[in-house]
């Protein structure tokens, strides 16, 4: 990816993240990116194609955190998972959640490519759940995830140590 294109992303997750996505015009992002219009739409086609790269990325490097966790074989996949968890809401999700802000803001719309992103997103992650821990039933894994959501939407509003203990704390004793 070029270097541009990554600054781009970049800015444009922070500012989505810090005021929303119809708060946020493409003037700010690229003035906040030090770059040109033409390299905007030299890599994206509209503000729906960025807003959906940048969830994507997200996405990537979210999954990415949850499976370097789950390699840890001294104790249950689960609970692995939730400390990864608890890591990205520490280092990353103090405002709550980006895809779920998105799915906020554009509505319930299903043909809409940003809501849909979004669904797929939250179905990514239960598939992953599911794929790294195959003993789960499907009600621990929902259960599972309903901690998950739960403790990023608190997050926003509690001490994020405190909602992480908590978390792994209420992972070891349902899940074990």
């Amino acid at each position: 990816m070029s270097s541009k294109k990554e600054m781009l992303l970049n800015v444009a997750e922070e500012l989505f993240y810090l005021h929303g996505f119809h708060s946020i015009g493409l003037k700010r992002i690229i003035t906040d990116a030090g770059i040109a219009i033409m390299t905007l739409y030299n890599h994206f086609a509209s503000k729906d194609d960025l807003i959906v790269e940048v969830l994507r990325r997200r996405e990537q490097r979210y999954l990415e955190q949850l499976r370097q966790y789950a390699d840890n074989k001294a104790q249950p996949v689960l609970l692995n998972l939730a400390e990864g968890h608890a890591r990205w809401l520490m280092d990353h999700e103090s405002r709550g959640c980006l895809f779920l802000r998105a799915k906020e803001e554009f509505g319930g719309d299903i043909n809409n490519v940003i809501v849909q992103t979004v669904n797929s997103h939250k179905k990514h992650v239960m598939t992953l759940i599911k794929n790294l821990d195959p003993a789960a039933s499907d009600r621990a894994v929902l259960q599972f995830n309903l901690l998950l959501e739960g403790s990023t939407a608190l997050a926003e509003t509690e001490n994020v140590n405190n909602v992480c203990r908590e978390l792994i704390h209420m992972t070891q004793n349902s899940f074990n």
